[in-house]
């Protein structure tokens, strides 16, 4: 648009003085685009140059396109053109459409009244995001106002998934002690989760808020924005009224700060429809309409389907949470409310712990570590007694014989293995079976029988050494070669030896 002095200049230059367009736009500092379009729409511009233009041939073709397709944009015409011979350049092309292209007509929209009671509209509200432990999360507005009294209901969450749209629902009713008829929609997927023309599909868990509280879901029609321009008019009020310039610690002190703002400050602006009365003034006048709230609140909590790998953790939403280690390879149920996440496998409420709103953590109960702990101490104590009765099957038997006396198993298999290292499977056996025999399952009984048998052939005793510490190393379950063949064949060497001549 320009001043229209500008125009009025322009058209007398090109009709009285005859001014061609690049002089006229030379002098008067404009476009020279700016100037063919005051002139054409005048009836001025005329065919002066009597040259014809690259368009012309294919003007009747643009027309009637545009008459089928009145919004068909000039980038996809020149396409068309293109391929029907047209030489000419995307910018100019388009400037050369913009006038010959019909005016679409505007379209009017009925200003709606709706009765006292009969109508909220619902959205939701970005505003950026906020840092916290580990990174930082998006900060979401859930706005309901009433239609009627414009009373405006303003909750700040960190996530806009099932349970935050669910409790803002229920905040808000019950900040309202009233339920409205309907309530308004942007085909929301937590509210819409297919609709094709007017076949709408709706979320089963918004169809059981609505039957609970007793209205009526209503999507607004597809690319119909201004159907629910209040609630749209408050989320920017909100946004320039209270959370321009604010400071907050973190959301709950910012939803203590809005809801001193909704009663001190949007309930006392006057009304946009009637400003000869506030907004708590027609809202006293509305209340009495709305439906009663029922006796209990719409459960909220969140409920999602999570799977624990091999580690004893759940991932939900973006942090992880401990839960006992027999419960890990299988799906489980997370219930979350805003303070509190239960893990459920089943009907079993498997960990309990406090919600975290951070990002990248792991929240961990003592008792879920130190059952896995006792667990893997019990197993590798489990591995040591099968690493044992593999190299010396003896002392199965021993074992239970020092069970039924009420012995230490634990620490006697540890005492064993250090043995089976120092002396050898096949000293430990025999020891061993001598220990059952007599019935004597005792370490002492044992080591006595060993240092028996190394006194007995003369052996030195027997020295520490490092052995390797690799788990995947010491739990190779290998039997050593019995050394007795070796002796027999020293001896056998050393026999004949002595009884060959001497040279």
């Amino acid at each position: 648009m320009i001043p229209q002095q500008l125009e009025a200049e322009i058209a007398r230059l090109a009709s009285a003085e005859k001014w061609p367009v690049g002089t006229i736009a030379t002098q008067l500092c404009v476009h020279h685009s700016v100037v063919e379009r005051v002139i054409e729409q005048r009836g001025l511009l005329g065919d002066r140059s009597g040259r014809p233009r690259l368009i012309d041939p294919f003007v009747p073709f643009i027309l009637e396109t545009l008459g089928k397709y009145p919004r068909v944009r000039a980038s996809r015409l020149h396409q068309m053109v293109k391929e029907r011979g047209y030489p000419g350049a995307p910018d100019h092309f388009r400037s050369m459409v913009a006038r010959i292209r019909p005016p679409v007509p505007a379209e009017a929209y009925l200003r709606l009244r709706p009765l006292s009671g009969e109508q909220a509209q619902v959205d939701w509200g970005h505003f950026g995001q906020i840092a916290v432990a580990g990174g930082m999360r998006a900060l979401f507005a859930f706005v309901m106002v009433l239609s009627y009294s414009r009373k405006l209901f303003l909750r700040f969450f960190l996530s806009r998934a099932m349970g935050a749209f669910l409790r803002g629902h229920a905040e808000a009713f019950a900040y309202f002690a009233g339920v409205p008829r309907s309530a308004l929609y942007d085909n929301l997927k937590s509210a819409v989760l297919e609709r094709v023309d007017d076949a709408i599909r709706f979320h089963p868990t918004m169809l059981e808020l609505a039957r609970h509280y007793g209205f009526q879901p209503k999507p607004v029609n597809v690319a119909r924005g201004n159907e629910k321009g209040r609630v749209e008019r408050a989320i920017r009020y909100a946004r320039t009224s209270f959370f321009a310039a604010r400071s907050f610690r973190d959301v709950d002190d910012l939803n203590e700060q809005a809801a001193t703002w909704m009663r001190e400050v949007a309930d006392a602006r006057r009304c946009p429809e009637d400003p000869s009365r506030t907004v708590a003034e027609l809202f006293a006048e509305e209340q009495p309409r709305l439906m009663a709230l029922p006796d209990n609140p719409f459960p909220t909590e969140e409920r999602v389907d999570v799977h624990a790998g091999k580690t004893p953790y759940v991932r939900f939403d973006r942090n992880d949470y401990s839960i006992p280690h027999d419960h890990v390879r299988r799906t489980l149920l997370v219930v979350a409310s805003p303070n509190t996440v239960r893990v459920l496998d089943g009907l079993a409420v498997i960990a309990t712990h406090p919600r975290s709103w951070d990002v990248g953590q792991q929240i961990e109960a003592p008792e879920h570590i130190e059952g896995l702990v006792e667990f893997k101490r019990r197993a590798h104590r489990h591995r040591g007694m099968d690493h044992l009765h593999h190299a010396a099957p003896a002392s199965r038997r021993f074992l239970q014989l020092l069970a039924e006396r009420g012995g230490n198993l634990g620490s006697t298999v540890s005492r064993l293995l250090r043995l089976l290292d120092a002396f050898g499977s096949d000293a430990l056996e025999g020891a061993l079976s001598e220990a059952v025999e007599r019935a004597t399952p005792s370490l002492g009984a044992v080591r006595h029988l060993l240092d028996r048998q190394r006194l007995a052939m003369a052996l030195p005793p027997p020295l520490s050494a490092s052995v390797c510490t690799d788990p995947r190393v010491r739990a190779q379950r290998t039997r050593p070669h019995n050394l007795a063949n070796y002796d027999r064949l020293y001896r056998s060497t050393d026999h004949d030896d002595s009884s060959s001549p001497s040279t």
